[in-house]
């Protein structure tokens, strides 16, 4: 892995099992996922801010219609 930084936490064993058994994987890997994803909430969060400020050139009807 590039450019990683090794670290030491203390997390709640029961936080840790339930968050293991939810991607299957070890404590690495399940760490390694839930910092991505409290990273893209952050991003998914900013772009719900955008809702109604971003005006489009085409309807959702013509957008549909390209398809095709």
């Amino acid at each position: 892995m590039k450019n990683a930084k090794k670290i030491t936490i203390e997390v709640p064993e029961e936080l840790l099992k339930n968050a293991q058994a939810q991607t299957g994987e070890g404590i690495s890997k399940t760490v390694r996922l839930g910092l991505k994803v409290l990273a893209a909430a952050q991003s998914y969060n900013q772009l719900r801010n955008l809702k109604g400020k971003v005006k489009f050139s085409k309807t959702i009807s013509e957008l549909k219609y390209d398809r095709k």
